[in-house]
């Protein structure tokens, strides 16, 4: 009796606190997925981009020479690191998201008192985790291979953050439009990676053709990683503040997006 007395006498806990609690397990179950199974999240990418040092920067920099006044590989290490960084980031939270929609868990969250932009903020936190260690882990890579110095840290700490919201975003919707695995895998293989690609990781847009420079700058990708590429180097084929202004704006528009379907029940609900 003493034990019900006191259950019914203590106070409910705040709602604030309910949502910081669901939030906070979001993140913790994000970031445990990703060390649990690090050798599918984090340790591919850290291989696949030494395989592009030694491909691309030992055997190919040297008849490739100087690009924008600096060694090739000094040059497209800030460019491996960002695809890296965003290719992870959009894979995790769709992979997630989709998963949990797929087994039937993600009712949990919709019963919960948990607003669709904490869910969403929980997802994309997961995210920006996952691509920041991929980031980290790529960087460790790239100083075996060549110097990185550092002329505008907090350029390439915001750069890194927008750009991994975005595509976190990203992944967020691809999984909520998803009906099955193969649409889950449709959008990194024939979007993201040819942009990432077109995006200036291997090479300065001011080499191109007039024509193909134009098409370049419709490339969001080309900001994202100019303005990181300007923190270390301090050179970019765009204005850096044009970049923020881009990466913001995304940002922003799909997380406004994201709540919007979420509200709507799209692909949640059906």
């Amino acid at each position: 009796m003493s034990a019900v007395a006191e259950s019914a006498g203590a106070q409910p806990l705040h709602l604030g606190r309910v949502r910081w609690i669901g939030f906070r397990t979001i993140v913790l179950r994000e970031y445990q997925r990703i060390i649990r199974i690090w050798t599918q999240t984090i340790l591919p990418s850290a291989v696949t981009q030494a395989l592009y040092f030694a491909i691309f920067g030992s055997l190919l920099g040297g008849r490739v020479g100087p690009m924008g006044g600096f060694g090739y590989m000094e040059y497209i290490a800030p460019g491996l690191i960002m695809m890296a960084v965003n290719i992870n980031s959009y894979s995790n939270v769709v992979s997630s998201f989709y998963g949990a929609k797929w087994g039937k868990h993600v009712e949990e969250l919709l019963v919960s008192p948990l607003p669709s932009w904490l869910i969403v903020s929980g997802y994309v936190t997961g995210g920006l985790v996952r691509g920041l260690l991929v980031g980290i882990a790529v960087t460790g890579v790239s100083l075996l291979f060549t110097h990185l110095h550092v002329r505008h840290p907090l350029i390439i700490v915001g750069a890194v953050v927008l750009t991994s919201m975005s595509f976190a975003l990203g992944g967020f919707l691809n999984a909520l439009f998803a009906k099955n695995f193969d649409q889950v895998n449709i959008v990194p293989t024939f979007v993201l990676t040819p942009l990432n690609y077109f995006g200036g990781v291997f090479y300065s847009v001011a080499l191109l053709p007039h024509w193909a420079q134009a098409i370049s700058y419709f490339n969001p990708i080309l900001y994202m990683i100019n303005a990181f590429r300007y923190g270390f180097l301090g050179v970019s084929d765009v204005n850096v503040a044009v970049a923020f202004g881009i990466m913001g704006g995304a940002a922003v528009a799909l997380f406004v997006g994201a709540i919007v379907l979420m509200e709507r029940g799209y692909g949640i609900r059906e």
